[in-house]
């Protein structure tokens, strides 16, 4: 069993990998993170071409790097022994590079953070964890945000 965890940086999928090492078993694990290189946000949002520094484009690819690798250090420190880390360029949507990089490896689940976003922000910002439960064809598990003090 291969467990792909979508790793961003954020609190929520910092709770995703400390869930998977808490509660699966030590599987061989692959931290992922997805990063949209410059062309992409052209295509989705061509009006703010003027506002786009493409001198940015190595440094989003560094900080996509250094965040798989922060997510595979800290699943190594949550118990997970067998972790490997990937950078994957979107060329479509984040949620479809995470559904695809699962397709390739098989990953027998999916573990993704939930930014815990509701009713109208929800559907205008969109959901990656919901769009990889609709159309990942594989257990996914989305961990929720943790509950405040």
């Amino acid at each position: 069993m291969t467990i792909l965890v979508a790793y961003d940086g954020s609190a929520d999928a910092r709770a995703a990998i400390e869930f998977a090492a808490k509660h699966l078993t030590a599987e061989p694990t692959v931290i992922v993170t997805v990063w949209e290189p410059l062309l992409v946000q052209l295509k989705k949002f061509p009006l703010a071409v003027s506002s786009i520094d493409t001198s940015t484009e190595d440094e989003a690819h560094a900080q996509a790097e250094h965040h798989a690798k922060e997510g595979a250090e800290l699943a190594i420190a949550s118990g997970l022994t067998d972790v490997t880390y990937r950078a994957v360029a979107d060329h479509d949507s984040i949620w479809k590079t995470i559904v695809d990089v699962a397709d390739e490896i098989d990953a027998s689940l999916i573990v993704t953070g939930s930014r815990g976003l509701a009713g109208v922000r929800s559907v205008l910002l969109g959901s990656v964890s919901n769009h990889v439960l609709h159309h990942a064809h594989r257990p996914t598990l989305i961990v929720p945000p943790a509950k405040k003090a």
